[in-house]
């Protein structure tokens, strides 16, 4: 959605700066080695054929859960493990969740691309750690958040010397247990000069919204997916599992992996549309 200035990099992967659309996608949590491996060897294989770089994403733990009881995930040593075994097996860049800055550096030794979590947006701490490990890192603008407050984070990031920078819209409160989103945010986002994702998943959770656990409504993500590329975002951000029904985590927004391969190809051309005109 930027100028050319705005690329980042995430391993070979180029974002922005006018550059195909980027997927961004895999589980919500760490559930197993096999099943993120799974995962994100159905998503190269849907990637190669569309031509779509992709840049792989599971949490190795999810902080903000509903419940005390929730599965949260295999912890940071586990985890970390598993995504770089994951991430040799498939060849393609990763990124994960950094919840504190003590994880930062652990994190950057593994992970291509940090992920500061939207309720953590505005976590000057977490910012710098993360910038100081030299990785380009994602920031989820936070639901309680305006696109154009989201200068004084990208300042944090650039003040410790972080330009490789990439914001996402991942939708915004509106009353109890649901999010709106505002398209007049993304480009109100890439005017701080980073390249833009749209989180197309977690735009259409409900917040703790079946009491205790959050709840979603998947069929609207493609929906809103579509309307972001229109608008020439640089990168679509997606939670997808096998049988949703059976996840661990964010089951109710996630898309079906057996559905992403057509919703990908019409992005696909419709990103290839917007960014000839």
């Amino acid at each position: 959605m930027g100028t050319l200035d705005s690329q980042i990099r995430v391993g070979e992967v180029a974002i922005g700066g006018g550059r195909p659309l980027v997927l961004i996608a895999g589980m919500c949590v760490i559930e197993s080695e096999d099943a993120l491996l799974n995962v994100g060897h159905r998503l190269c294989e849907i990637c190669e054929r569309l031509g779509i770089p992709l840049v792989l994403k599971s949490s190795f733990d999810k902080a903000n859960r509903t419940s005390v009881d929730a599965f949260r995930g295999p912890g940071l040593d586990e985890g970390l493990a598993i995504l770089d075994r994951v991430r040799a097996r498939l060849g393609v860049p990763v990124t994960t969740d950094v919840h504190l800055p003590s994880q930062a550096a652990a994190v950057a030794e593994v992970a291509e691309l940090l992920q500061v979590p939207a309720f953590l947006c505005r976590q000057t701490d977490l910012l710098e750690a993360c910038a100081k490990t030299g990785r380009p890192v994602n920031v989820k603008k936070g639901q309680f958040q305006a696109p154009w407050d989201m200068g004084a984070v990208v300042e944090k990031l650039r003040a410790n010397d972080c330009h490789s920078i990439l914001l996402t819209e991942r939708g915004t409160t509106f009353g109890y247990n649901e999010l709106i989103v505002d398209f007049r945010s993304l480009p109100e986002l890439a005017r701080h000069g980073t390249p833009v994702c749209f989180d197309a998943t977690h735009a259409v959770q409900k917040p703790g919204g079946n009491k205790t656990h959050t709840g979603g409504d998947r069929d609207l993500a493609p929906v809103l997916a579509k309307a972001a590329v229109a608008i020439g975002v640089d990168a679509i951000f997606m939670e997808v599992h096998e049988t949703p029904e059976l996840a661990l985590s964010d089951g109710a927004n996630s898309l079906r992996l057996s559905e992403v391969e057509a919703l990908l190809s019409q992005l696909v051309a419709l990103d290839a549309l917007v960014k000839r005109g």
